[in-house]
Protein backbone atom coordinates (compact mmCIF):
# COMPACT_ATOMS: atom_id res chain seq x y z
CA UNK A 1 0.00 0.00 0.00
CA UNK A 2 1.39 3.52 -1.32
CA UNK A 3 0.67 5.35 2.28
CA UNK A 4 0.40 9.14 0.78
CA UNK A 5 -0.60 10.50 4.12
CA UNK A 6 0.74 13.74 5.98
CA UNK A 7 1.36 11.34 8.72
CA UNK A 8 1.47 8.50 10.04
CA UNK A 9 4.27 7.74 7.17
CA UNK A 10 5.85 4.96 5.60
CA UNK A 11 8.80 3.94 8.05
CA UNK A 12 11.85 2.85 6.11
CA UNK A 13 12.86 -0.87 6.84
CA UNK A 14 16.07 -0.25 8.90
CA UNK A 15 13.85 1.79 10.98
CA UNK A 16 11.22 -0.56 11.31
CA UNK A 17 13.78 -3.49 12.11
CA UNK A 18 14.50 -1.59 14.84
CA UNK A 19 11.42 -1.16 16.74
CA UNK A 20 11.62 -5.18 17.35
CA UNK A 21 15.16 -5.12 19.51
CA UNK A 22 15.11 -6.89 22.54
CA UNK A 23 13.64 -4.88 25.32
CA UNK A 24 15.62 -2.71 27.71
CA UNK A 25 15.25 -1.54 31.16
CA UNK A 26 13.73 2.21 31.22
CA UNK A 27 15.28 2.35 34.17
CA UNK A 28 18.39 0.97 33.71
CA UNK A 29 22.20 2.60 31.80
CA UNK A 30 21.26 0.82 28.17
CA UNK A 31 18.20 3.42 28.12
CA UNK A 32 19.86 6.45 29.77
CA UNK A 33 22.28 6.09 27.11
CA UNK A 34 19.22 5.86 24.52
CA UNK A 35 17.36 8.96 26.00
CA UNK A 36 20.82 11.43 26.22
CA UNK A 37 22.25 10.27 22.67
CA UNK A 38 18.01 11.53 20.97
CA UNK A 39 18.29 14.21 22.67
CA UNK A 40 21.05 15.54 21.34
CA UNK A 41 20.16 14.19 18.16
CA UNK A 42 17.54 15.79 18.47
CA UNK A 43 18.43 18.94 18.81
CA UNK A 44 20.47 18.95 16.14
CA UNK A 45 17.71 18.51 13.57
CA UNK A 46 15.64 21.30 15.74
CA UNK A 47 18.86 23.60 14.91
CA UNK A 48 18.67 23.99 19.10
CA UNK A 49 20.71 23.93 22.28
CA UNK A 50 17.59 24.58 24.28
CA UNK A 51 16.46 21.25 26.37
CA UNK A 52 14.41 18.93 24.51
CA UNK A 53 12.32 16.69 25.68
CA UNK A 54 10.30 13.62 24.80
CA UNK A 55 7.21 12.53 25.80
CA UNK A 56 5.37 9.15 25.48
CA UNK A 57 2.18 10.87 23.48
CA UNK A 58 1.05 11.87 19.93
CA UNK A 59 1.84 15.41 18.66
CA UNK A 60 -1.69 16.84 20.55
CA UNK A 61 0.73 15.81 23.72
CA UNK A 62 2.78 18.07 23.04
CA UNK A 63 0.55 20.71 22.19
CA UNK A 64 -1.38 20.03 25.99
CA UNK A 65 2.07 20.21 27.54
CA UNK A 66 2.50 23.16 25.92
CA UNK A 67 -0.70 25.29 27.32
CA UNK A 68 -0.47 23.58 30.97
CA UNK A 69 3.07 24.43 31.09
CA UNK A 70 3.51 27.74 29.64
CA UNK A 71 -0.08 29.73 30.02
CA UNK A 72 -0.98 30.34 33.60
CA UNK A 73 -5.23 29.89 33.73
CA UNK A 74 -6.92 32.59 33.80
CA UNK A 75 -4.14 34.69 31.29
CA UNK A 76 -5.20 36.00 28.15
CA UNK A 77 -3.73 33.88 25.09
CA UNK A 78 -3.62 34.85 20.97
CA UNK A 79 -4.40 31.58 19.07
CA UNK A 80 -3.46 31.85 15.34
CA UNK A 81 -5.39 29.61 13.08
CA UNK A 82 -5.32 28.80 9.81
CA UNK A 83 -6.72 25.26 10.11
CA UNK A 84 -8.12 22.76 11.66
CA UNK A 85 -5.11 22.28 14.18
CA UNK A 86 -5.05 25.84 14.62
CA UNK A 87 -8.40 25.53 16.37
CA UNK A 88 -6.87 22.95 18.54
CA UNK A 89 -4.69 25.24 20.15
CA UNK A 90 -8.05 27.13 20.77
CA UNK A 91 -9.70 24.31 22.43
CA UNK A 92 -6.51 23.82 24.67
CA UNK A 93 -6.52 27.23 25.69
CA UNK A 94 -10.27 27.03 26.38
CA UNK A 95 -9.77 23.43 28.28
CA UNK A 96 -7.42 25.06 30.66
CA UNK A 97 -8.74 28.36 31.61
CA UNK A 98 -7.18 30.46 29.48
CA UNK A 99 -8.61 33.54 28.20
CA UNK A 100 -8.71 33.06 24.34
CA UNK A 101 -8.38 35.91 21.66
CA UNK A 102 -8.66 33.74 18.61
CA UNK A 103 -7.31 35.42 14.96
CA UNK A 104 -8.81 32.99 12.23
CA UNK A 105 -7.75 33.28 8.76
CA UNK A 106 -9.31 31.71 5.73
CA UNK A 107 -8.39 27.96 5.19
CA UNK A 108 -6.27 27.89 2.44
CA UNK A 109 -4.13 31.12 2.92
CA UNK A 110 -1.45 32.04 6.42
CA UNK A 111 -1.26 34.75 8.97
CA UNK A 112 -1.35 38.01 8.56
CA UNK A 113 1.32 39.73 10.54
CA UNK A 114 0.12 42.86 10.53
CA UNK A 115 -3.66 41.88 11.33
CA UNK A 116 -1.49 39.68 14.89
CA UNK A 117 0.34 42.75 15.38
CA UNK A 118 -2.89 44.87 15.59
CA UNK A 119 -4.65 42.38 18.03
CA UNK A 120 -1.22 42.71 20.64
CA UNK A 121 -1.85 45.98 20.44
CA UNK A 122 -5.11 46.07 21.15
CA UNK A 123 -4.75 43.58 23.94
CA UNK A 124 -1.98 44.03 26.02
CA UNK A 125 -2.82 41.29 28.53
CA UNK A 126 -1.54 38.57 25.65
CA UNK A 127 1.40 36.69 27.17
CA UNK A 128 1.08 33.75 25.10
CA UNK A 129 0.87 33.09 21.62
CA UNK A 130 0.68 29.65 19.99
CA UNK A 131 0.59 29.52 16.10
CA UNK A 132 0.77 26.06 13.35
CA UNK A 133 4.06 26.76 11.64
CA UNK A 134 2.68 24.06 8.85
CA UNK A 135 -1.16 22.95 8.62
CA UNK A 136 -1.69 19.91 7.52
CA UNK A 137 -5.14 20.04 6.83
CA UNK A 138 -5.09 23.00 4.20
CA UNK A 139 -1.83 22.19 2.99
CA UNK A 140 -0.25 25.68 4.17
CA UNK A 141 3.10 26.70 5.53
CA UNK A 142 2.66 29.69 7.59
CA UNK A 143 6.15 32.03 6.54
CA UNK A 144 5.65 34.72 9.62
CA UNK A 145 7.55 32.45 12.67
CA UNK A 146 10.74 34.45 13.03
CA UNK A 147 8.82 37.60 12.78
CA UNK A 148 5.91 36.95 14.74
CA UNK A 149 8.86 35.57 17.33
CA UNK A 150 10.36 39.15 17.56
CA UNK A 151 6.52 40.71 17.52
CA UNK A 152 5.84 38.51 20.31
CA UNK A 153 8.45 39.10 23.00
CA UNK A 154 8.01 43.16 22.04
CA UNK A 155 4.80 42.66 23.33
CA UNK A 156 6.04 40.57 26.40
CA UNK A 157 4.59 37.73 25.60
CA UNK A 158 5.70 33.60 24.55
CA UNK A 159 5.48 32.04 21.18
CA UNK A 160 4.65 28.59 21.23
CA UNK A 161 4.68 26.66 18.18
CA UNK A 162 3.02 23.75 17.04
CA UNK A 163 6.02 22.64 14.22
CA UNK A 164 4.74 18.62 14.40
CA UNK A 165 4.23 18.25 11.01
CA UNK A 166 7.17 20.63 9.51
CA UNK A 167 10.16 20.37 11.61
CA UNK A 168 12.32 17.51 10.47
CA UNK A 169 11.48 18.21 6.67
CA UNK A 170 11.01 22.20 5.79
CA UNK A 171 13.46 24.68 7.11
CA UNK A 172 12.83 25.56 11.09
CA UNK A 173 15.65 27.34 13.27
CA UNK A 174 14.51 27.30 16.79
CA UNK A 175 17.43 29.49 17.83
CA UNK A 176 17.77 31.53 15.45
CA UNK A 177 14.24 32.37 15.25
CA UNK A 178 14.12 33.16 19.18
CA UNK A 179 11.28 30.66 19.07
CA UNK A 180 10.22 29.69 22.87
CA UNK A 181 8.46 26.27 22.74
CA UNK A 182 8.72 24.08 19.29
CA UNK A 183 6.25 20.85 19.33
CA UNK A 184 6.72 18.11 16.82
CA UNK A 185 5.72 14.16 16.41
CA UNK A 186 7.37 11.18 15.32
CA UNK A 187 4.99 10.43 12.86
CA UNK A 188 5.62 12.84 10.53
CA UNK A 189 8.91 13.36 8.75
CA UNK A 190 11.46 11.81 11.50
CA UNK A 191 10.01 8.75 9.52
CA UNK A 192 9.19 6.90 13.08
CA UNK A 193 5.96 5.26 13.94
CA UNK A 194 3.25 7.26 16.14
CA UNK A 195 3.62 7.11 20.00
CA UNK A 196 6.56 10.26 20.57
CA UNK A 197 6.39 13.39 20.68
CA UNK A 198 9.13 16.50 21.55
CA UNK A 199 9.03 19.67 22.94
CA UNK A 200 12.23 22.51 23.35
CA UNK A 201 12.16 24.79 25.72
CA UNK A 202 14.27 27.90 26.10
CA UNK A 203 15.54 29.72 29.19
CA UNK A 204 12.08 32.33 28.51
CA UNK A 205 9.56 29.51 28.85
CA UNK A 206 11.40 28.17 32.07
CA UNK A 207 10.97 31.48 33.80
CA UNK A 208 7.30 31.33 32.49
CA UNK A 209 7.18 27.67 33.83
CA UNK A 210 8.71 28.74 37.65
CA UNK A 211 5.91 31.28 37.49
CA UNK A 212 2.90 29.03 36.41
CA UNK A 213 0.81 27.84 39.15
CA UNK A 214 -1.47 26.15 36.30
CA UNK A 215 -2.25 22.30 37.86
CA UNK A 216 0.21 19.42 35.52
CA UNK A 217 1.54 15.90 36.46
CA UNK A 218 1.93 13.60 33.41
CA UNK A 219 2.60 16.70 30.98
CA UNK A 220 5.04 18.64 33.46
CA UNK A 221 8.56 19.35 31.43
CA UNK A 222 10.39 19.89 34.92
CA UNK A 223 9.54 16.39 35.53
CA UNK A 224 11.04 15.57 32.10
CA UNK A 225 14.06 17.45 32.18
CA UNK A 226 14.69 16.51 35.86
CA UNK A 227 14.50 13.03 34.83
CA UNK A 228 16.38 13.39 31.26
CA UNK A 229 19.25 14.14 33.63
CA UNK A 230 19.17 11.13 35.24
CA UNK A 231 18.74 9.20 32.37
CA UNK A 232 15.28 8.44 32.40
CA UNK A 233 11.69 9.69 31.99
CA UNK A 234 9.05 10.29 34.91
CA UNK A 235 6.79 7.71 33.20
CA UNK A 236 7.13 4.37 31.41
CA UNK A 237 8.44 5.45 28.10
CA UNK A 238 7.65 3.85 24.61
CA UNK A 239 10.78 2.46 24.41
CA UNK A 240 10.42 0.53 20.85
CA UNK A 241 9.30 3.42 19.06
CA UNK A 242 12.42 5.11 21.16
CA UNK A 243 14.48 2.53 19.19
CA UNK A 244 13.38 3.59 15.72
CA UNK A 245 13.48 7.03 16.53
CA UNK A 246 17.33 6.49 17.13
CA UNK A 247 17.74 4.72 14.05
CA UNK A 248 15.75 7.18 12.06
CA UNK A 249 17.88 10.31 13.55
CA UNK A 250 21.28 8.76 12.45
CA UNK A 251 19.67 8.54 8.96
CA UNK A 252 18.82 12.24 8.86
CA UNK A 253 21.85 13.34 10.09
CA UNK A 254 23.83 11.43 7.73
CA UNK A 255 21.66 13.28 4.80
CA UNK A 256 22.01 16.59 6.92
CA UNK A 257 19.14 19.43 7.99
CA UNK A 258 19.63 21.35 4.91
CA UNK A 259 19.73 18.62 2.36
CA UNK A 260 16.53 16.74 3.70
CA UNK A 261 15.01 20.73 2.99
CA UNK A 262 16.06 20.59 -0.52
CA UNK A 263 14.63 17.36 -0.94
CA UNK A 264 10.99 18.39 0.50
CA UNK A 265 11.32 21.62 -1.62
CA UNK A 266 11.84 19.34 -4.71
CA UNK A 267 9.06 16.75 -3.86
CA UNK A 268 6.78 19.28 -3.09
CA UNK A 269 7.12 21.01 -6.56
CA UNK A 270 7.09 17.55 -8.35
CA UNK A 271 3.76 16.38 -6.70
CA UNK A 272 2.02 20.22 -7.69
CA UNK A 273 3.32 19.93 -10.69
CA UNK A 274 2.23 16.57 -11.09
CA UNK A 275 -0.99 17.40 -10.04
CA UNK A 276 -1.56 20.79 -12.22
CA UNK A 277 -0.55 18.26 -14.93
CA UNK A 278 -3.87 16.41 -14.41
CA UNK A 279 -6.24 19.15 -14.76
CA UNK A 280 -6.71 19.99 -11.11
CA UNK A 281 -6.44 22.95 -8.85
CA UNK A 282 -4.54 23.57 -5.88
CA UNK A 283 -6.58 24.42 -2.47
CA UNK A 284 -3.42 26.35 -0.91
CA UNK A 285 -3.32 29.76 -2.14
CA UNK A 286 0.28 30.50 -4.10
CA UNK A 287 3.48 31.31 -2.55
CA UNK A 288 2.45 29.32 0.72
CA UNK A 289 1.99 26.00 -0.31
CA UNK A 290 3.27 22.65 2.16
CA UNK A 291 6.33 20.95 0.87
CA UNK A 292 4.72 18.36 3.36
CA UNK A 293 1.19 18.03 2.30
CA UNK A 294 -0.37 19.26 -1.01
CA UNK A 295 -3.97 19.91 -0.62
CA UNK A 296 -6.17 19.27 -3.75
CA UNK A 297 -9.61 20.59 -4.79
CA UNK A 298 -11.90 18.41 -5.29
CA UNK A 299 -13.62 19.49 -9.10
CA UNK A 300 -17.34 19.98 -8.55
CA UNK A 301 -18.14 17.26 -10.66
CA UNK A 302 -16.72 14.31 -8.79
CA UNK A 303 -17.64 12.95 -5.40
CA UNK A 304 -13.74 13.12 -3.07
CA UNK A 305 -14.93 10.08 -0.99
CA UNK A 306 -15.50 8.13 -3.74
CA UNK A 307 -12.36 9.19 -5.03
CA UNK A 308 -10.22 8.32 -1.71
CA UNK A 309 -12.39 4.87 -1.87
CA UNK A 310 -10.95 4.22 -5.56
CA UNK A 311 -7.53 5.27 -5.29
CA UNK A 312 -7.41 2.74 -1.99
CA UNK A 313 -9.14 -0.26 -3.47
CA UNK A 314 -8.10 0.01 -6.87
CA UNK A 315 -4.45 1.29 -6.97
CA UNK A 316 -3.35 0.62 -3.12
CA UNK A 317 -3.19 4.30 -3.09
CA UNK A 318 -3.87 6.09 0.36
CA UNK A 319 -4.66 10.17 0.22
CA UNK A 320 -6.24 12.03 3.26
CA UNK A 321 -9.87 13.61 2.77
CA UNK A 322 -10.42 16.77 3.86
CA UNK A 323 -11.01 17.61 7.57
CA UNK A 324 -14.00 19.25 9.20
CA UNK A 325 -15.57 22.23 7.38
CA UNK A 326 -13.34 20.55 3.93
CA UNK A 327 -14.64 16.84 4.24
CA UNK A 328 -14.96 15.71 0.76
CA UNK A 329 -13.77 19.56 -0.54
CA UNK A 330 -9.86 18.40 -0.92
CA UNK A 331 -7.55 15.59 -0.98
CA UNK A 332 -4.60 15.55 0.72
CA UNK A 333 -1.73 14.12 -0.73
CA UNK A 334 1.67 13.86 1.61
CA UNK A 335 4.93 14.16 1.01
CA UNK A 336 7.04 13.84 3.68
CA UNK A 337 9.99 12.09 5.37
CA UNK A 338 10.45 8.36 3.95
CA UNK A 339 9.06 9.00 0.06
CA UNK A 340 11.08 7.78 -2.31
CA UNK A 341 10.28 9.72 -5.99
CA UNK A 342 9.00 6.35 -7.65
CA UNK A 343 6.27 6.29 -4.84
CA UNK A 344 5.30 10.44 -5.37
CA UNK A 345 5.25 9.04 -9.08
CA UNK A 346 3.24 5.78 -8.31
CA UNK A 347 0.40 7.84 -6.69
CA UNK A 348 0.28 10.51 -9.00
CA UNK A 349 0.00 7.63 -11.40
CA UNK A 350 -2.78 6.58 -9.36
CA UNK A 351 -4.67 9.80 -8.88
CA UNK A 352 -4.72 10.34 -12.91
CA UNK A 353 -6.53 6.55 -12.88
CA UNK A 354 -8.44 7.78 -10.25
CA UNK A 355 -9.63 10.75 -12.23
CA UNK A 356 -9.90 8.48 -15.39
CA UNK A 357 -12.03 5.68 -13.81
CA UNK A 358 -14.76 8.67 -12.90
CA UNK A 359 -14.60 9.85 -16.54
CA UNK A 360 -12.83 12.99 -15.29
CA UNK A 361 -12.20 16.10 -18.27
CA UNK A 362 -10.30 18.77 -16.94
Amino acid sequence: MNLRLPGPIPVPDEVAKASSSPMINHRGPEFADLSARTAEKLKQIYLTGNDLLTLTASGTGAMEAAVVNFMPPQSHALVITIGVFGNRFRDLVHAYGGVATVLEFEFGTAADLDVIEQALKRNNEIRTVFVTHNETSTGVTNPIVPELAKLAHDHEALLVVDAISSLSSVEFRTDEWDVDVVCSGSQKGWMTAPGLSFVSVNERAWQRHADNPQPRFYFDLLRHKNSLADGQTPWTPAISVWFSLDTALNMMLEEGVEAIWARHINAGQRVRNGVKALGLELFAAEGVESNTVTSIKVPDSLDGLEMLKIARERYNTVFAGGQASLKGQILRFGHLGYMPDEDLDAALQALANTLSDLDFKP
